[in-house]
């Protein structure tokens, strides 16, 4: 699948930075790819986190990623650090 903006919504804001949330059916290493958050970068800045909540609908993962770079368009996503584990 891809990104979905109606999947993105906003936790907190402060001081230049934004907390997300971004729920999918995608799974951890789809969000991981690079590229995928591209069609968020208007939105996205370098530093701000999301808390993923990935394969929604399977066996949970979530994780946080950290928005690494952003630049023409093109959003650098750190590799989901896991939270938590899945059933556990």
């Amino acid at each position: 699948m891809a990104y979905a903006s109606k999947d993105l919504s906003v936790l907190a804001y402060a001081n230049g930075f934004t907390l997300w949330h971004y729920t999918t059916a995608d799974a951890a290493d789809d969000v991981d790819a690079a590229g995928y958050f591209n069609g968020a970068s208007d939105l996205l800045r370098t530093g701000d986190m999301l808390l993923a909540n990935c394969a929604a609908g399977g066996p949970p993962v979530a994780g946080l990623l950290v928005v690494a770079a952003n630049a023409g368009g093109v959003v650098g996503i750190a590799a989901l650090t896991p939270l938590g584990t899945p059933g556990g």
